[in-house]
């Protein structure tokens, strides 16, 4: 299920009293308002004061059901607090049972909810601003991916073209140099033959898009590479991607390029 048919989930979820814990927390650990892990301290702030809300109610139903909803908050993030990104986003209900949790890498602000529904807005408005998509970096020698959704990349993988073999092999993460592949501009040194192999396994590889982001689910495509390469595989590919770029960022970390890409 993609993001954004899980925000429609969301959406949809309601019960007859208040039930959900909607839960934003910063864990950015760059934040100076979060040094020496204060989120801990917001954490339990954030729940006292529903839980001072439910005490004046006086309602023993619903208090019980914050507790269910609130105790299994805490222990998922407990059992990750050694893996926290720059914000967890937790929906939580026990009855109707409920459950979604997203580890994201934009900053958020801490806000605590109960309500009888999932308070969406503003993860609805983190997707609108870093939708499912698929990065594309083509370059000599290689064309590399990243699928990510809200500020955080779930893959990075790099197809390598083999210029002995003619073929394309797939690998995660860096070579034994340290780099991503070659990523540099060589087009004056090959040979007419050459070049064409290349537009060829280009034309093969923007083929598969179409299956990338009915797999993935992406919502965008966007193209980022060197002017020659980046035109090239935009114009093989069979749907115009939303955007291209002209800058060569290969070698560079998954943060810049998708500030590139998007702008934030």
């Amino acid at each position: 299920m993609s993001l954004s048919e899980e925000l429609q989930t969301l959406k949809d979820f309601h019960c007859e009293n208040r039930c959900v814990l909607s839960v934003y927390l910063n864990t950015n650990p760059a934040d100076p308002d979060q040094q020496k892990g204060a989120w801990k301290i917001q954490l339990k702030s954030g729940f006292k004061r529903l839980e001072e809300y439910l005490a004046a109610a006086d309602d023993k139903a619903e208090t019980e059901a914050f507790k269910k909803a609130k105790d299994r908050v805490v222990k998922e993030i407990e059992d990750n607090r050694n893996d926290l990104k720059k914000g967890v986003v937790i929906f939580a209900s026990a009855d109707p049972e409920l459950f979604s949790v997203y580890y994201v890498q934009i900053p958020i602000e801490t806000n605590f909810y109960w309500e009888d529904h999932p308070v969406i807005d503003e993860l609805h408005n983190m997707l609108s601003a870093y939708p499912n998509s698929g990065i594309v970096m083509p370059s000599f020698g290689n064309v590399r991916f990243l699928d990510t959704a809200m500020g955080y990349v779930g893959d990075d993988f790099t197809y390598t073209f083999d210029s002995g073999l003619d073929v394309w092999r797939e690998q995660k993460g860096l070579n034994p140099s340290g780099n991503r592949g070659t990523g540099g501009s060589h087009v004056d040194d090959l040979d007419d033959r050459l070049k064409e192999n290349l537009e060829r396994f280009y034309k093969s590889l923007a083929g598969d898009i179409s299956k990338m982001k009915k797999e993935r689910h992406w919502d965008e495509v966007h193209i980022i590479g060197e002017a020659e390469y980046a035109q090239a595989f935009a114009a093989a590919m069979q749907k115009k991607p939303d955007s291209i770029q002209h800058k060569n960022l290969n070698n560079s970390g998954a943060d810049k390029v998708l500030h590139e890409v998007f702008g934030k």
